[in-house]
């Protein structure tokens, strides 16, 4: 069975789904008695030698959903007590017929004693909170982080915004698990927000498809099911130049590895053929190395354009190791004239350093496809002023594809792809291991090798990317970049 795109709400999006499932005929009482169920069902089954549950409650509807989850553990036989956060009096609508069905020992929040328990659920407030944690809300948390005792997080942790995943101050509950509901937010996927939520379980409450497709979400969790049909398979009757042809600019003879890794992962991931082209005492290096991957001499003076024009040259890749200097700037020029479909990494965002527009008028003047793949220092160092650093890097990244009119990778363990069209994706698999020098040349021929075959720059750069993590899964613990090429193929299997 095929499955659909995961889309991720924000808490904005998320109460626009409420609202639409509510407008439909499922009633709120109805939502929120299957959230808690949701809650106590996680409880019981992560903790389960948990017996003390200390619930704190807060005003609104993520207190609502304790109640239940209070009332059921409650049934089931463990020993529950609510820490609301307000009077039980004040609650209104469907929390507040929540909180009349239990009949369980209620406290103020002031009373709380998160050490005597075995688990704290923290029900105080949702992915939809807008300011920092004061007061007794903010004392009640630091209770419960300083206790040492696991957490259980309804919606996302308290005090952490659910659509960038950052503190929203300087108090936050740092959770063992969380559950959430309908659809993971952005900051259950993005960094630190991941870390704060720990394991999490996205509970199906009866929202209805048609309710959870009002928002017209844009944002996706990085999962095949996203980009699988945009990825062409090989044809029985093709060859290698009708499968692609990439060109890879090479750096220097002591600095042309970040070239070969690129020109390598393209191969693996089903170019036809790949071609480095560079100075001669480059190529020489090259040569003792490779076998597959081609080689053409150049001094990016003429050379390198008339490669691009005369040999069905599709996509290519420049940066890895490109260096700055006049000839690798000509030979960039010249890129730029012959047009196609481009990968742009490493050092092209120090040829255009604090220059965007100008990058965007080149690609633009080229009618140039092109897919843009920097961390975090290199897209401050191209952005320059225009980075804000407030913005979130869900944010920035779409912002940057909107400016420079091209497909921007903004690399780390929660890589975001944004389209200039406002299409985003967000990749949860990369493991810890694959922060190695040399991966992200190997993601730019990734990338480079599935445009070549003609897939989409937003969905082969988030195919590249969720192979990428894939990859450095099917190598484990030890992984050097060099690993990365020959572990594609069990990638690749995974989505066959």
């Amino acid at each position: 069975m095929t499955q659909d795109p995961i889309e991720l709400l924000t808490p904005s999006e998320m109460a626009s789904v409420d609202a639409a499932a509510i407008a439909g005929g499922v009633s709120g009482e109805t939502l929120m008695e299957a959230a808690g169920a949701a809650v106590a069902d996680a409880a019981s089954r992560r903790f389960r030698e948990a017996r003390r549950v200390l619930v704190l409650a807060g005003p609104g509807n993520n207190g609502g959903d304790g109640f239940v989850a209070a009332r059921l553990l409650a049934e089931s036989g463990h020993d529950v007590t609510v820490a609301l956060l307000g009077e039980k009096a004040a609650l209104k609508g469907d929390a507040g017929a929540m909180a009349a069905r239990w009949v369980g020992p209620t406290i103020d929040v002031r009373d709380a004693r998160p050490s005597g328990a075995d688990l704290v659920i923290d029900a105080l407030f949702g992915a939809g909170l807008s300011r920092p944690l004061e007061g007794r809300a903010a004392a009640a948390v630091e209770a419960a982080n300083r206790s040492g005792k696991p957490i259980l997080a309804v919606d996302i942790p308290s005090g952490v915004d659910g659509a960038t995943g950052r503190p929203i101050g300087e108090v936050f509950i740092r959770a063992a698990a969380t559950v959430t509901f309908v659809r993971l937010k952005p900051g259950h996927v993005l960094l630190p927000g991941r870390s704060f939520c720990g394991s999490v379980d996205l509970a199906d409450i009866g929202a209805p498809s048609e309710a959870v497709a009002e928002p017209g979400a844009k944002t996706f969790l990085n999962r095949p099911a996203l980009w699988r049909d945009a990825i062409p398979e090989p044809s029985i009757e093709g060859h290698k130049y009708s499968r692609g042809h990439v060109a890879v600019w090479s750096g220097p003879a002591l600095a042309g590895g970040a070239s070969r890794l690129a020109a390598t992962a393209a191969l693996r991931a089903g170019a036809g053929a790949v071609t480095l082209l560079g100075p001669r005492p480059a190529l020489e290096a090259h040569a003792a190395h490779v076998t597959a991957v081609m080689l053409r001499e150049t001094d990016g003076r003429g050379g390198w354009s008339s490669f691009l024009g005369g040999r069905r040259v599709g996509t290519w890749v420049f940066g890895p190791g490109a260096g700055t200097d006049a000839r690798p700037r000509a030979a960039l020029d010249e890129a730029f004239l012959a047009g196609g479909k481009a990968v742009l990494d490493a050092d092209v965002f120090s040829i255009f350093a604090d220059r965007p527009e100008e990058l965007a008028a080149a690609l633009e003047d080229g009618s140039i496809e092109a897919v843009l793949t920097p961390h975090e220092g290199e897209f401050a160092r191209l952005m320059g002023e225009r980075a804000d650093g407030a913005a979130s890097k869900l944010e920035r990244a779409r912002a940057a594809a909107a400016l420079i009119g091209a497909t921007i990778v903004l690399k780390g363990p929660d890589t975001v792809v944004a389209a200039p069209d406002g299409r985003a994706s967000i990749a949860d698999n990369a493991p810890a291991y694959l922060a190695t020098a040399g991966a992200g040349d190997v993601l730019a021929g990734l990338v480079a090798g599935l445009l070549a075959q003609g897939a989409p720059a937003f969905e082969a750069a988030s195919a590249a990317v969720w192979l990428h993590g894939e990859a450095a899964k099917a190598v484990g613990r030890g992984l050097i970049a060099d690993d990365l090429p020959g572990a594609i193929p069990a990638a690749l299997r995974l989505i066959d």
